[in-house]
């Protein structure tokens, strides 16, 4: 049973029109053979005026029909109401004849069985229509198809970027909690203010799903203050990334998952301070950001371990973002290290601000 088209699907009024206009001169083509005959010009400017006219009502017939009758239906309808105006243009021509003394009398044989009258125009008209009307409609399919798949690729992107604040929280909460415990009451103090400007830049932003390495960078600094108030000089960070690097795009929340992955599975589980490099460099047409920590050699194999929530996020996350266009790459070290490597595409922020 056939469904009438929504409206946000029907192909514009206009559009079918402008696109069966070159038909007029394909007539004007044909007619040039004729031009030498008396009236000749009159009658190709008739037939003309006739078919601009016409096709009209032409249209808003078969846009009337069109997905509401089964096609053999539609084929047949248009037929026979192009036939129908083809005869009345048949019908003026021979009057305009007679007029002209061409003809001595009207004829129904004429009007009826000529096809001088356009109807092969409107005919290829009609095909034009259904031609246009189904490109239009695939086009409005795929952009509904493109639309559906870019919202369920935002929400996808919007969980995993939520998946990391109540994790990371949890684990800040449990820190705060030994500090108290261990009535480091200062140091869980700046802990907490910390953590309440971490909060405001994480839940009150944009949610954007890129922001500038500056503002990246920045945010995983508030985190790693955090850590430091709370291993105080277990903890060794370096972070080097040059001028040229601050704007580029890169996702929300990349750096401080793995950094927390780095100083959860590696560097607490030293007995020595334990080291987090970070370096940010441009190579080529891409951004790449390495990651660096200490690791006890015994359990190193835990760094990565398929369970850990930061690295599986980013790993989702970036192929989400960009495809097959970055890579991770991660290696344990024999030394018990790990080292996280990231490429993704370089591509700079128009403004400071964040897009």
């Amino acid at each position: 049973m056939p469904f009438p088209v929504p409206p946000r699907q029907r192909v514009p009024f206009l559009l079918p029109i402008a696109a069966g206009s070159p038909i007029v001169a394909c007539m004007a083509v044909v007619g040039l053979a004729e031009f030498g005959y008396e009236h000749a010009f009159a009658v190709r400017i008739f037939l003309a005026s006739a078919f601009v006219l016409w096709s009209i009502p032409l249209t808003v017939l078969q846009r009337a029909l069109w997905r509401r009758i089964p096609m053999w239906m539609l084929v047949v309808a248009m037929l026979a109401a192009g036939y129908v105006m083809s005869v009345l243009n048949n019908a003026v021509l021979q009057l305009l004849a007679i007029h002209w003394g061409r003809v001595p009398s009207f004829s129904w044989f004429r009007t009826l069985a000529g096809l001088d009258g356009c109807w092969l125009a409107y005919i290829a008209f009609c095909a034009i229509h259904a031609i246009v009307a189904h490109a239009y409609e695939l086009r409005t399919a795929r952009e509904r198809l493109h639309e559906a798949e870019a919202l369920a690729r935002e929400a996808e992107l919007r969980a995993l970027r939520y998946q990391i604040n109540p994790h990371f929280l949890f684990n800040t909460l449990n820190a705060i909690s030994a500090l108290v415990t261990e009535r480091r009451n200062d140091d869980a103090t700046r802990m907490l203010s910390t953590l309440g400007d971490l909060l405001r830049t994480t839940l009150e932003g944009d949610h954007a799903h890129e922001v500038t390495l500056a503002e990246e960078l920045s945010t995983t600094g508030l985190y790693l203050d955090i850590e430091k108030a709370r291993l105080g000089e277990r903890l060794i960070v370096d972070v080097r990334a040059g001028p040229d690097v601050l704007r580029a795009r890169v996702p929300g929340l990349l750096i401080q998952p793995l950094a927390e992955n780095a100083i959860r599975h590696g560097i607490t589980r030293l007995r020595t301070p334990g080291r987090l490099d970070l370096r940010v460099a441009r190579e080529d047409g891409n951004l790449r950001i390495t990651l660096h920590n200490d690791g006890p050699v015994a359990e190193s194999n835990d760094t990565v371990r398929p369970g850990a929530i930061g690295l599986a996020n980013v790993r989702e996350r970036l192929e989400r973002l960009y495809g097959e266009a970055q890579q991770v790459a991660v290696v344990m070290l024999d030394d018990g290290g790990c080292q996280v490597d990231i490429l993704l595409p370089f591509r700079l922020h128009a403004s400071p601000e964040v897009a």
